[in-house]
């Protein structure tokens, strides 16, 4: 009574894998999936940009010392 899954290999496999992702591909049109697709590029290009300030603040030189004026 207690089966599992297994993959097309005859591994045993997660229940997203198995079951939630070959769900999605027959249900959804192309467009859906197109737009998921370029849904998670944008969000990674976000994060990618978060990550390039983080290092360009980072890279900033700060000036040791202060500065003072002369007369």
């Amino acid at each position: 009574m207690n089966e599992t899954k297994t993959s097309a290999e005859g591994q045993p496999g997660c229940f997203f894998c198995l079951n939630v992702k070959p769900f999605f591909r027959r249900r959804w049109t192309e467009a859906t999936q197109d737009h998921f697709r370029n849904s998670r590029i944008e969000f990674l290009k976000g994060v990618r940009s978060l990550i390039d300030e983080r290092i360009s603040n980072l890279s900033r030189q700060t000036s040791k010392g202060t500065q003072v004026t002369v007369e």
